[in-house]
Protein backbone atom coordinates (compact mmCIF):
# COMPACT_ATOMS: atom_id res chain seq x y z
CA UNK A 1 0.00 0.00 0.00
CA UNK A 2 1.33 3.50 -1.03
CA UNK A 3 2.73 5.54 2.04
CA UNK A 4 0.36 8.02 0.60
CA UNK A 5 -2.59 6.63 0.97
CA UNK A 6 -1.86 6.26 4.86
CA UNK A 7 -3.18 8.53 7.47
CA UNK A 8 -1.96 9.24 10.76
CA UNK A 9 -4.19 8.93 13.31
CA UNK A 10 -3.20 12.33 14.83
CA UNK A 11 -4.05 13.87 11.13
CA UNK A 12 -6.89 12.35 11.13
CA UNK A 13 -8.27 13.80 14.27
CA UNK A 14 -7.05 16.98 13.11
CA UNK A 15 -9.14 17.10 9.58
CA UNK A 16 -12.04 15.70 11.60
CA UNK A 17 -12.08 18.32 14.00
CA UNK A 18 -11.29 21.32 11.14
CA UNK A 19 -13.96 19.69 9.15
CA UNK A 20 -16.64 18.64 11.33
CA UNK A 21 -16.04 21.21 14.60
CA UNK A 22 -18.77 24.44 14.51
CA UNK A 23 -17.76 27.22 12.53
CA UNK A 24 -16.06 30.23 14.44
CA UNK A 25 -18.53 32.29 12.83
CA UNK A 26 -21.66 31.19 14.96
CA UNK A 27 -20.20 33.11 17.38
CA UNK A 28 -20.29 36.51 15.40
CA UNK A 29 -24.46 37.24 16.33
CA UNK A 30 -23.23 36.79 20.25
CA UNK A 31 -20.54 39.16 20.17
CA UNK A 32 -22.03 41.92 18.07
CA UNK A 33 -25.16 41.24 20.59
CA UNK A 34 -22.44 41.69 23.65
CA UNK A 35 -20.50 44.79 21.92
CA UNK A 36 -23.97 46.98 21.31
CA UNK A 37 -25.51 46.16 24.28
CA UNK A 38 -22.76 45.63 26.79
CA UNK A 39 -19.24 47.19 25.51
CA UNK A 40 -20.49 50.05 24.41
CA UNK A 41 -22.18 51.02 26.83
CA UNK A 42 -19.72 50.64 29.24
CA UNK A 43 -17.45 52.87 27.11
CA UNK A 44 -19.91 55.64 27.51
CA UNK A 45 -20.73 55.43 31.03
CA UNK A 46 -16.61 55.97 31.52
CA UNK A 47 -16.18 58.56 29.22
CA UNK A 48 -19.28 60.10 30.97
CA UNK A 49 -17.21 59.55 34.60
CA UNK A 50 -14.55 62.38 33.19
CA UNK A 51 -17.11 64.74 32.81
CA UNK A 52 -19.30 67.24 34.55
CA UNK A 53 -23.05 66.81 33.39
CA UNK A 54 -26.33 67.05 35.31
CA UNK A 55 -28.29 65.26 32.73
CA UNK A 56 -30.32 68.04 30.76
CA UNK A 57 -26.83 70.24 29.51
CA UNK A 58 -23.62 69.39 27.53
CA UNK A 59 -21.49 67.42 29.29
CA UNK A 60 -18.09 69.53 30.36
CA UNK A 61 -14.50 67.58 30.50
CA UNK A 62 -13.43 67.17 34.12
CA UNK A 63 -10.59 64.92 33.81
CA UNK A 64 -10.26 62.84 37.08
CA UNK A 65 -12.18 65.29 39.64
CA UNK A 66 -15.50 62.95 39.95
CA UNK A 67 -13.14 59.80 40.45
CA UNK A 68 -11.12 62.01 43.11
CA UNK A 69 -14.91 62.89 44.99
CA UNK A 70 -15.63 59.51 44.65
CA UNK A 71 -13.24 58.37 46.81
CA UNK A 72 -13.39 60.99 49.38
CA UNK A 73 -16.74 61.49 49.84
CA UNK A 74 -17.83 60.34 53.38
CA UNK A 75 -21.35 59.35 52.21
CA UNK A 76 -19.80 57.08 49.27
CA UNK A 77 -17.34 55.88 51.22
CA UNK A 78 -20.11 54.64 53.58
CA UNK A 79 -21.61 52.99 50.76
CA UNK A 80 -18.90 51.15 49.89
CA UNK A 81 -18.30 49.78 53.43
CA UNK A 82 -22.43 48.52 53.46
CA UNK A 83 -21.55 46.95 50.54
CA UNK A 84 -18.49 44.70 51.63
CA UNK A 85 -20.59 43.80 54.95
CA UNK A 86 -23.82 43.28 53.40
CA UNK A 87 -21.64 41.11 50.49
CA UNK A 88 -20.34 38.89 53.22
CA UNK A 89 -23.29 38.56 55.26
CA UNK A 90 -25.43 37.82 52.99
CA UNK A 91 -23.00 35.16 51.54
CA UNK A 92 -23.00 33.87 54.92
CA UNK A 93 -26.44 33.63 55.38
CA UNK A 94 -27.53 32.49 52.28
CA UNK A 95 -24.66 29.90 51.55
CA UNK A 96 -25.17 27.26 54.65
CA UNK A 97 -29.03 27.60 53.99
CA UNK A 98 -28.87 26.64 50.68
CA UNK A 99 -26.87 23.88 50.81
CA UNK A 100 -29.11 21.94 53.09
CA UNK A 101 -31.91 22.69 51.58
CA UNK A 102 -30.52 21.60 47.84
CA UNK A 103 -29.38 18.33 49.77
CA UNK A 104 -32.74 18.09 51.73
CA UNK A 105 -34.15 18.71 48.49
CA UNK A 106 -32.41 16.08 46.47
CA UNK A 107 -34.02 13.29 48.51
CA UNK A 108 -36.38 10.68 46.61
CA UNK A 109 -39.02 11.11 49.14
CA UNK A 110 -42.23 12.23 47.69
CA UNK A 111 -42.54 14.87 50.74
CA UNK A 112 -39.52 16.49 50.03
CA UNK A 113 -40.61 17.44 46.37
CA UNK A 114 -43.74 19.04 48.17
CA UNK A 115 -41.74 21.01 50.25
CA UNK A 116 -39.75 22.06 47.08
CA UNK A 117 -42.48 23.63 45.89
CA UNK A 118 -43.32 25.78 48.97
CA UNK A 119 -39.82 26.68 48.48
CA UNK A 120 -39.68 27.64 45.12
CA UNK A 121 -42.81 29.95 45.84
CA UNK A 122 -40.11 33.37 47.01
CA UNK A 123 -38.49 33.22 43.24
CA UNK A 124 -41.89 33.61 41.62
CA UNK A 125 -42.24 37.44 43.13
CA UNK A 126 -40.73 40.45 42.51
CA UNK A 127 -38.41 42.72 44.21
CA UNK A 128 -40.22 45.20 44.47
CA UNK A 129 -43.36 43.38 45.39
CA UNK A 130 -41.29 41.45 48.44
CA UNK A 131 -39.91 44.76 49.84
CA UNK A 132 -43.57 46.47 49.49
CA UNK A 133 -44.98 43.52 51.17
CA UNK A 134 -42.18 43.38 54.19
CA UNK A 135 -42.59 46.70 54.68
CA UNK A 136 -46.26 46.45 55.15
CA UNK A 137 -45.86 43.76 57.80
CA UNK A 138 -42.86 45.26 59.20
CA UNK A 139 -44.67 47.99 60.07
CA UNK A 140 -44.69 48.78 64.09
CA UNK A 141 -48.26 50.19 63.70
CA UNK A 142 -50.60 48.16 61.38
CA UNK A 143 -48.13 44.94 60.71
CA UNK A 144 -47.56 41.88 62.42
CA UNK A 145 -47.12 43.28 65.57
CA UNK A 146 -50.58 44.99 65.22
CA UNK A 147 -51.77 41.72 64.00
CA UNK A 148 -50.32 39.25 66.81
CA UNK A 149 -50.53 41.69 69.53
CA UNK A 150 -47.07 40.94 70.27
CA UNK A 151 -44.82 43.51 72.07
CA UNK A 152 -41.60 42.20 70.17
CA UNK A 153 -42.74 42.49 66.83
CA UNK A 154 -43.87 46.35 67.52
CA UNK A 155 -40.15 47.14 67.23
CA UNK A 156 -39.43 49.78 64.17
CA UNK A 157 -37.85 47.48 62.14
CA UNK A 158 -36.75 49.19 59.46
CA UNK A 159 -36.70 52.85 60.88
CA UNK A 160 -34.00 51.70 63.82
CA UNK A 161 -29.96 52.29 62.63
CA UNK A 162 -29.27 49.00 65.03
CA UNK A 163 -32.03 46.97 62.74
CA UNK A 164 -32.65 47.61 60.10
CA UNK A 165 -29.43 46.58 58.22
CA UNK A 166 -30.05 42.82 59.28
CA UNK A 167 -33.51 43.12 58.31
CA UNK A 168 -32.45 43.54 55.01
CA UNK A 169 -30.21 40.63 54.76
CA UNK A 170 -33.29 38.12 56.34
CA UNK A 171 -35.41 39.93 53.01
CA UNK A 172 -32.29 39.07 50.53
CA UNK A 173 -32.03 35.45 51.95
CA UNK A 174 -35.34 34.86 51.58
CA UNK A 175 -35.84 35.92 48.32
CA UNK A 176 -32.92 34.25 46.97
CA UNK A 177 -32.05 31.47 49.36
CA UNK A 178 -34.58 29.36 47.08
CA UNK A 179 -32.79 29.85 43.60
CA UNK A 180 -29.40 28.68 45.18
CA UNK A 181 -31.12 25.33 46.77
CA UNK A 182 -32.37 24.75 43.27
CA UNK A 183 -28.58 24.48 41.86
CA UNK A 184 -27.67 22.00 45.03
CA UNK A 185 -30.78 19.90 44.51
CA UNK A 186 -29.38 19.68 40.60
CA UNK A 187 -25.74 18.90 41.62
CA UNK A 188 -26.59 16.75 44.43
CA UNK A 189 -28.36 14.51 42.11
CA UNK A 190 -25.80 14.58 39.53
CA UNK A 191 -23.66 12.38 42.52
CA UNK A 192 -23.44 8.65 42.05
CA UNK A 193 -25.39 6.70 44.28
CA UNK A 194 -22.22 4.41 44.65
CA UNK A 195 -20.64 6.60 46.51
CA UNK A 196 -23.14 6.62 49.25
CA UNK A 197 -23.01 2.63 49.01
CA UNK A 198 -19.39 2.65 49.82
CA UNK A 199 -19.75 5.36 52.52
CA UNK A 200 -22.19 3.73 54.12
CA UNK A 201 -21.00 0.03 54.06
CA UNK A 202 -17.69 1.94 55.87
CA UNK A 203 -19.80 2.67 58.94
CA UNK A 204 -20.19 6.62 58.00
CA UNK A 205 -23.32 8.53 59.28
CA UNK A 206 -25.21 11.01 57.54
CA UNK A 207 -23.08 13.72 58.72
CA UNK A 208 -19.27 12.19 58.06
CA UNK A 209 -21.35 11.45 54.33
CA UNK A 210 -22.34 15.05 53.43
CA UNK A 211 -18.73 16.47 54.83
CA UNK A 212 -17.06 13.78 53.06
CA UNK A 213 -18.97 12.86 50.37
CA UNK A 214 -21.61 15.50 49.16
CA UNK A 215 -19.61 18.87 49.62
CA UNK A 216 -16.75 17.73 47.53
CA UNK A 217 -18.59 15.96 44.55
CA UNK A 218 -20.84 19.32 44.61
CA UNK A 219 -17.80 22.05 44.81
CA UNK A 220 -18.19 23.17 41.26
CA UNK A 221 -21.69 24.20 41.95
CA UNK A 222 -21.17 25.78 45.12
CA UNK A 223 -18.69 27.97 43.82
CA UNK A 224 -21.01 28.82 40.77
CA UNK A 225 -23.31 29.34 43.24
CA UNK A 226 -20.63 31.62 45.41
CA UNK A 227 -20.15 33.60 42.19
CA UNK A 228 -23.97 34.30 41.79
CA UNK A 229 -24.22 35.64 45.35
CA UNK A 230 -21.06 37.36 45.61
CA UNK A 231 -21.31 39.16 42.38
CA UNK A 232 -25.24 39.50 42.63
CA UNK A 233 -24.91 41.15 45.90
CA UNK A 234 -23.67 44.03 43.83
CA UNK A 235 -26.94 44.81 42.49
CA UNK A 236 -29.16 45.00 45.52
CA UNK A 237 -31.12 47.97 44.78
CA UNK A 238 -34.60 47.46 43.78
CA UNK A 239 -35.70 45.73 46.94
CA UNK A 240 -33.45 47.95 49.05
CA UNK A 241 -34.91 50.81 47.38
CA UNK A 242 -38.36 49.98 48.03
CA UNK A 243 -37.73 49.38 51.18
CA UNK A 244 -35.84 52.01 53.00
CA UNK A 245 -34.73 54.02 50.02
CA UNK A 246 -31.48 54.53 51.86
CA UNK A 247 -33.00 55.05 55.17
CA UNK A 248 -32.63 55.55 57.93
CA UNK A 249 -30.38 58.52 57.37
CA UNK A 250 -27.71 56.57 55.34
CA UNK A 251 -28.24 53.16 57.11
CA UNK A 252 -28.71 51.27 53.78
CA UNK A 253 -27.43 53.69 51.46
CA UNK A 254 -25.25 50.59 49.66
CA UNK A 255 -23.24 51.51 46.28
CA UNK A 256 -25.98 51.00 43.86
CA UNK A 257 -28.87 52.90 45.44
CA UNK A 258 -25.73 55.51 46.27
CA UNK A 259 -25.20 55.61 42.67
CA UNK A 260 -28.76 55.97 41.91
CA UNK A 261 -29.47 58.65 44.55
CA UNK A 262 -26.14 60.54 42.96
CA UNK A 263 -27.19 60.79 39.16
CA UNK A 264 -30.64 61.11 39.51
CA UNK A 265 -31.46 63.07 42.96
CA UNK A 266 -28.23 65.37 42.68
CA UNK A 267 -28.09 65.01 38.98
CA UNK A 268 -24.45 64.33 39.19
CA UNK A 269 -24.29 61.73 36.47
CA UNK A 270 -20.20 61.79 36.79
CA UNK A 271 -19.38 60.75 39.91
CA UNK A 272 -22.46 58.53 39.59
CA UNK A 273 -20.96 56.97 36.54
CA UNK A 274 -17.63 56.36 38.54
CA UNK A 275 -19.52 54.39 40.80
CA UNK A 276 -20.85 52.51 38.03
CA UNK A 277 -17.70 51.38 36.82
CA UNK A 278 -15.92 50.25 40.22
CA UNK A 279 -19.23 48.46 40.63
CA UNK A 280 -18.70 46.85 37.14
CA UNK A 281 -14.74 46.44 37.87
CA UNK A 282 -15.21 45.10 41.04
CA UNK A 283 -17.69 42.64 39.89
CA UNK A 284 -15.86 41.09 36.94
CA UNK A 285 -12.64 40.70 38.94
CA UNK A 286 -14.37 38.62 41.51
CA UNK A 287 -16.03 36.60 38.92
CA UNK A 288 -13.02 35.68 37.19
CA UNK A 289 -11.18 34.74 40.14
CA UNK A 290 -14.17 32.79 41.34
CA UNK A 291 -13.94 31.63 37.56
CA UNK A 292 -10.59 30.15 38.04
CA UNK A 293 -11.10 28.05 40.70
CA UNK A 294 -14.25 26.22 38.77
CA UNK A 295 -12.43 25.23 35.49
CA UNK A 296 -14.35 23.95 32.75
CA UNK A 297 -16.99 21.86 34.82
CA UNK A 298 -18.98 24.12 36.51
CA UNK A 299 -22.46 22.61 38.11
CA UNK A 300 -21.12 19.54 37.71
CA UNK A 301 -20.11 16.72 40.04
CA UNK A 302 -16.72 15.25 40.01
CA UNK A 303 -17.90 12.13 38.26
CA UNK A 304 -20.96 11.49 35.92
CA UNK A 305 -23.95 10.79 37.96
CA UNK A 306 -25.99 7.18 38.20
Amino acid sequence: MPMSTLTSPARTRQRRTASDGPSYWMLAPALVFFAVFALIPLLGVAVLSLTNWDGLGTPSFAGFANWQSVFTNPVTLNAMWLTLAMTVLTYVTQAPISILLGVFMAGKEKYRAAYSVLYFLPLLFSAAAVGIAFKALLDPNFGLSNAFNTPWLSQDWLGSTDLVFYVLIFVIAWCFVPFHSLLYQAGVKQIPTSLYEAAMLDGAGRVRTFFSVTLPQIKYTVITSSTLMIVGSLTYFDLVFVMTNGGPGNATRILPLDMYLTGFRSYQMGPASAIAVILVVVGLVISLLLNKLSGSDKMESQQEGA
